[in-house]
């Protein structure tokens, strides 16, 4: 009977663990592998043993922000998301609920092992998932863009800390990667809503493929090639390197303006993620070439600077 007794406890263990990652699965390689790349890469002082806590960190973060997302319309999830642990009866909304409030005070408190500054990154994202989440800002399209942008890089603010052996502060290279993410992820983050336009048609979701549908591919067909392009001068990558990261963006890109069927965007939205997890490397490459100094990071925002201005351009010629 104890045999028996301990194989059903752990079978249910092994349940409830694996519904607990379900939450996750989908963001794995849209967020959780990104930000760890950012995060390891813009760290001044990384050192291996501490990717594990990094991962850990955000994931909790993540799964915080899956909780209140998922709890909130289950019935567009029945539409896009049909294998998600809810539509899929694997827990009740009640039980979601619940685990998404003890979720809150859990991540502040493992924040709080590292620094306060950690534990003010935190608590930015949950006050952005309250936003997100409970006051319906995933309704109109401008504020779920800028929301999730500015959640994004929180999350990736908070994972340099963590990586780093100095959990209280940031490099410049690592404040720049952050600005940038915000920046890259603002203007493309859409790429992912062009395969759920039925579902969230339903819930009254306004995204931008919706409201601009010929324009959002416009943007993401030229953007992504021009990114790519701005991001390789931006971190000093070789030109090789740079040819490369470039086709791949028009790649992508041209996926997004040429096939526009449901089955297309879901396959050219991993192509995306890839290309998104790509760009999160340059910083490391970055440190790897320059160092990571704050007189290398001064000079790597007045390069940046020089870019964006045109100063550099004007020399030039």
């Amino acid at each position: 009977m104890t045999v028996q007794y301990l194989h059903l406890a752990l079978s249910d263990i092994k349940y409830h663990l694996y519904t607990i990652f379900l939450f996750t699965k989908n963001d794995i390689l849209t967020a959780l592998i990104p930000m760890t790349l950012l995060s390891v890469a813009s760290a001044p002082l990384y050192s291996p043993i501490h990717v594990l806590p990094t991962i850990f960190w955000i994931w909790l973060h993540l799964l915080q922000f899956d909780l209140a997302n998922q709890i909130k319309a289950p019935e567009e999830d029945k539409v896009n998301k049909p294998s998600w642990p809810i539509p899929a009866g694997r827990i009740t909304v009640r039980d979601a609920a619940i685990l998404r409030w003890l979720m809150a005070p859990l991540c502040l408190a493992y924040s709080s092992l590292y620094s306060i500054q950690l534990v003010f990154a935190s608590l930015e994202i949950q006050v952005f998932s309250y936003w997100y989440n409970e006051m319906d800002g995933d309704k109109n399209w401008l504020s779920k863009n800028a929301i999730l942008a500015l959640m994004y890089g929180c999350a990736e603010l908070g994972g340099t800390l963590v990586a780093s052996c100095d959990p209280s502060k940031v490099s410049q290279t690592g404040k720049l990667a952050v600005q940038l993410t915000i920046a890259v992820f603002t203007s493309t983050v859409h790429c992912q809503d062009f395969k759920d336009v039925e579902g969230d048609c339903l819930t009254g979701r306004c995204t931008v493929p919706m409201m601009f549908p010929i324009a959002s591919r416009l943007v993401v067909g030229l953007g992504l090639p021009i990114w790519s392009f701005l991001l390789c001068c931006i971190w000093d990558v070789d030109w090789f390197c740079t040819i490369a990261f470039v086709m791949y963006g028009c790649f992508v890109g041209g996926r997004f303006l040429c096939l526009q069927a449901r089955d297309a965007d879901k396959r050219s939205c991993k192509y995306y993620s890839v290309w998104f997890s790509l760009h999160h490397l340059l910083p490391g490459y970055w440190n790897y070439v320059h160092g990571s100094s704050e007189i290398r990071g001064a000079e790597l925002l007045q390069k940046t600077w020089d870019l964006f201005s045109g100063s550099s351009l004007l020399t030039t010629l």
